[in-house]
């Protein structure tokens, strides 16, 4: 993990603190507080938790929505590239396509060059679904970052994303 200075700014810069200041006689998390993957994983747990209630209402959870928009935006998918996109193994995406396709919401189609693949192909429930769901969680991030102009917004995506790559190119092969 990538380590902030003590007060959470990187070395040679100054950061107004926003986490809550322990109150006195109870424990507090500042050390934590200067970890990336800490308050990466703060923020997730908020986001996530949030994000799970506004899929409640659809009947979707974050897994099946994940795939769901990923099959709406990518027709004709296979099973095993949903995994890989999702980074998400094989045998979990099966469950989650499982309840997309029960709910009616994808179909299976044989891959005719590939008789032991299968093609995952929104319905029309299923689209109309994800584009309803969409608009609720842009505005569950809408009303979650209100604080966060759009070019920070921008710049927290890319520095996010770069974190990722970042990683996943020194991870074991």
């Amino acid at each position: 993990m990538v380590r902030a200075g003590k007060d959470g700014a990187a070395p040679g810069e100054s950061v107004a603190m926003t986490s809550p200041e322990p109150v006195e006689g109870m424990a507090g998390d500042q050390r934590l507080r200067g970890l990336v993957g800490y308050s990466l994983k703060r923020a997730y747990y908020r986001f996530q938790s949030d994000a799970a209630r506004v899929l409640e209402g659809f009947g979707l959870r974050i897994s099946t929505y994940s795939a769901l928009v990923v099959i709406c935006d990518n027709t004709d998918l296979r099973q095993s590239q949903l995994a890989q996109i999702l980074s998400v193994e094989r045998s979990n995406t099966v469950v989650v396509v499982d309840a997309l396709e029960q709910a009616g919401l994808i179909a299976r189609h044989r891959v005719p060059k590939d008789r032991r693949s299968y093609a995952l192909r929104p319905t029309r429930a299923g689209r109309q679904l994800c584009d309803r769901a969409s608009a609720a969680l842009d505005q569950h991030e809408d009303r979650i970052l209100t604080d966060i102009d759009p070019a920070e917004r921008a710049e927290l995506l890319r520095l996010l994303q770069r974190m990722e790559a970042a990683a996943v190119s020194r991870e074991d092969p």
